[in-house]
Order: structure tokens, then sequence, then C-alpha cells
């Protein structure tokens, strides 16, 4: 085995299905001009529920990706996943064949899994009986079946797992994906995350967790990151894959390199199951690890992308660890896109690792919309007067999830 820092690793694709768009530019559009996407709920009738926004995909058509028969045999999370992933194929000019396939591996990670067929055959359990039940539920609703669908569909036989880490669980992909590069174990990864939870059930549970926003008559502005006035999370569906190479895998095909994932720090909080550590101190190891590893100091991070649920306790708990990692003064710019996209739970690092990497590529960091009332307790620089440009040659990426999970990503400007 070759030391873990021997291959740098590289972004060579994306690929995306978000509330905001489903292809990059229609989302960097949105990104830069505020257009949100989230609002009143679509795919079921909310009306007896406390939440009743989201932010869903409404323009998916999975039989586009998959076709009808596999379409009806696959949850709507593993249809955005085998969809993003076609597309960052696309994007990578990456062709696999017998040639490669062994040296191409899959990591998808989500939070929830397939909760739409979960619902609807339980119901059907209760209302009809066991003999009514899908012979196709147990594959449909399993969480590692989106990188399953992905390999199979696109011949990949390397490295093949899923990682379930709540709201981490994208950026948990990413991260071991770029080990497994760097360890030799595979010269390609398709990694990312794909979430479908916009459900009756899903919606219920987080609102019995009191973690929901509930301005249903704001929808499209319900999301308002480390603002006074956010009083919750807006429940997100999407999806978002990267293709991840060996820097010396991508040079021999050609391939046009887009960033390099320079950092990867990961930790656990020891303390609460929904709550983050009340001083931070897990999501601030995670970012020290991340820029350790990168080879950087603090100084040298010029944009952070929020975890930022627009949660009361999280966005200021956020703020906090940064100050501590960076200090109050000197922090960097820090903004929160899920004011616009929602919060897609176990695929939101995804997609945010794709809005990070258009920073990079563009020089503009996307601002926090949706801030109108400063909070004491929140008192970094979150870029809110609009788009921002700015030298971008490295970012961190920050995600959190249930049950003390914390990843930091550094993604970097490459230089070769």
């Amino acid at each position: 085995m070759t030391d873990q820092k021997t291959n740098r690793v590289v972004v060579t694709g994306m690929g995306i299905h978000s509330p905001i768009g489903s292809t990059l530019d229609a989302v960097w559009e949105s990104l830069m001009e505020g257009r949100s996407g989230t609002g009143p709920i679509q795919r079921f009738d909310a009306s007896d529920l406390s939440s009743q926004v989201a932010g869903e995909v409404l323009d998916f058509d999975p039989k586009a990706y998959l076709g009808a028969k596999e379409a009806r045999r696959s949850d709507r999370f593993v249809q955005l996943a085998v969809a993003s992933s076609l597309d960052a194929t696309e994007h990578a000019g990456l062709t696999i064949d017998r040639s490669n396939a062994d040296r191409i591996g899959v990591l998808i990670g989500t939070a929830m899994g397939g909760m739409e067929t979960i619902e609807r055959e339980i119901a059907t359990l209760n209302e009809r009986g066991p003999s009514r039940v899908s012979p196709f539920f147990v594959p449909m609703y399993l969480a590692d079946m989106a990188s399953g669908y992905v390999s199979i569909t696109l011949g990949a036989k390397g490295p093949n797992f899923a990682t379930l880490s709540a709201c981490a669980s994208a950026a948990h992909a990413i991260g071991e994906g770029a080990n497994t590069i760097r360890r030799n174990d595979a010269d390609v990864m398709i990694v990312g995350g794909s979430e479908a939870a916009v459900t009756r059930g899903s919606v219920a549970g987080f609102a019995a967790l009191q973690a929901l926003s509930t301005r249903n008559s704001e929808g499209t502005t319900a999301s308002r990151p480390f603002d006074s006035t956010r009083d919750g999370f807006v429940i997100a569906e999407g999806s978002a894959v990267l293709i991840l190479e060996s820097l010396e895998h991508a040079q021999s095909r050609g391939a046009t390199i887009l960033a390099e994932i320079t950092g990867y720090g990961a930790t656990g909080d020891a303390s609460h199951i929904v709550q983050p550590a009340m001083d931070g101190s897990g999501a601030a190891r995670a970012m020290r690890i991340a820029i350790e590893q990168a080879g950087l100091e603090p100084g040298d991070i010029n944009y952070i992308n929020a975890h930022g649920t627009s949660t009361p306790l999280n966005d200021r708990l956020e703020s906090l660890s940064t100050s501590s990692v960076f200090g109050e003064e000197t922090a960097p710019p820090i903004s929160s896109t899920k004011a616009l996209t929602g919060h897609l739970l176990g695929a939101g690092a995804a997609v945010e690792a794709v809005f990070t990497i258009q920073s990079i590529l563009s020089g503009v960091i996307p601002p926090t919309w949706h801030y109108e009332n400063p909070d004491p307790d929140c008192t970094l620089d979150y870029v809110t007067e609009g788009p921002r440009k700015a030298q971008l040659n490295h970012i961190l990426s920050n995600s959190l999830g249930f049950g003390g999970h914390n990843v930091a990503l550094a993604i970097s400007r490459v230089s070769t």
C-alpha cells in the first residue's frame, strides 16, 4: 500500500439535480441571482403538517436516465443518484470499459435512504396485507442501493459502498473516496450524495423535533441562515456527484481538472444525538484537521461554505466553532447556500461541494440570501450584500450531522 498522501486527488466532473436547477449553469445562475428553490410542498398534501415548505426537484424525469422499467423498480433517491452520476461522468469525459472498470469505484452517501418506498410499502402492508408488499421493497429502500445502482449502470467494479452519517453523509463520501484514491485502491471514485426525503413521514418527524421552519406563508424565504429570525431548516431533496481521480490518472487521459480535494477532517462530538457539542469543539477540530491535512494555515482559507442550516442552535454553534479556529476578527467570509436550496440532508455536502468548486472557478463567493436581521450570537462576515468577487485558492466546506458527526473538506484551486 502506498503512503496516503502519495496520490493527489482532483475533481474532473460534476453532476447535480437540485431545487435550484439540474445543470451546473442553472444552479450557478440561481446562486448569483438569489432564485430560491423552496416553496409549498408539491409531492403530497401537507396541509395538516406544521411545516409545509420544502425544496423539491420539480423538473426531474427518472425515465430519461433509467428507462421506464428500472424507474418503477427504484426509489427516488436512487433515481436522482443515477442521474447525477451519468451527468458527472459525461462532464468528466470519462469512459468506463473493461480496461479500467476494476479501478473505478462508487461511494454515494445518504441520510434517509428510500423513505418514499418505506412509507408506501408499510402503508400497503397495514392496509392490504403482506401478500401485496412489493418484492422490490427491500432493495428499493436500502441506503446502499444508490451506490449499487450507479455501479451497475456505469459498470464501475472498484470499491463500492455507502456512507450513512445523517447530514454529513455526502461529506464523508467525498473524503473517504479521496482517501481511497490516495492509498491507491482506485484511480477514479464516483462520489457524492442523494436524498429524496420530502415525504409525510420525514416532514412529520423533523417537525416533531421542532427542527423545521414553519414560515409556511413565506416559503421562498423560509430558510434564512444566521438571521436572528431563523426558526428552523427547510427540508429538501436532490443529488450531486463528483468524479474524483488521481492527478496522474486525470493528466494521463487529458481530463479538464476543476479543483483538488486537499484536506478531509472528520470528528465526533460524543455529546448528544441531535444537538452539536455546545462548545462547538467537534466542528472546530474537523476544520483544523482538514486545514492541516491540506498543508495550510488558517489564514490560507479564503472562504467557508457553512453547514448553515437556519436552525437557531446550529448557526450559533457553527459561528462559535469558526471563531475558535480563525479568530472572530480574522475569520474568512462564510456563507450558507441553504438559504436557496433548503437542507438536502445526506446530499447537502455534495451539492455544496459543487457550489464550492464553482466558486473557485468563477472567483465569486455566493452570498447568504434572506439575511436581514443580525444575530448578536452570529458575528462573522456572512456575505450578506450579494455575490462577492474574491481570489479563491482554498475553501472549507462544513457538514454536521445528527449523532455528532462533523466533516470539513478543504477544496483548492489546482496548481500542477
